[in-house]
């Protein structure tokens, strides 16, 4: 997916959590983090993160996240039928995410002052590979 309006730092930890897992398995959890019923361990981005059960420590429910990167993983599915691969033995091999542009934009403050309020979009990139 390119220039998606989700955090760059919750996608990373996403793409971290799904990166070799079959593809049926991927999309069972992130449906199950949409729910909040399963967080996604974050390992990089986790200062002052709380505890969640099942993450195996700092975790989070990032729910926007996990719904745009599901429609890359169904939309990666799609691409992997078409081609003629066998849907029931696709594994993710490759899943990352990276900035992408910078949306500028101003927050008026008092006084006549502003504070720049960007918004960063993030680029994600999944390949599947069909595994015995």
């Amino acid at each position: 997916g390119r220039e998606m309006r989700i955090s760059p730092k919750h996608a990373m930890e996403i793409c971290r959590a799904i990166r070799n897992m079959r593809l049926s398995g991927a999309r069972e959890y992130l449906e199950d983090v949409q729910k909040k019923k399963r967080a996604i361990p974050f390992v990089r981005h986790r200062k002052k993160l709380a505890h969640r059960k099942g993450a195996g420590g700092s975790g989070q429910y990032p729910v926007k996240a996990a719904r745009e990167i599901l429609k890359v993983l169904k939309n990666a599915e799609a691409n992997a039928s078409y081609r003629g691969l066998d849907i029931e033995k696709l594994k993710i091999v490759h899943a990352s995410a990276y900035k992408g542009i910078t949306i500028p934009g101003i927050l008026p403050r008092a006084f006549g002052r502003a504070t720049p309020h960007n918004k960063p979009l993030t680029n994600v990139e999944i390949i599947l590979k069909e595994v015995s």
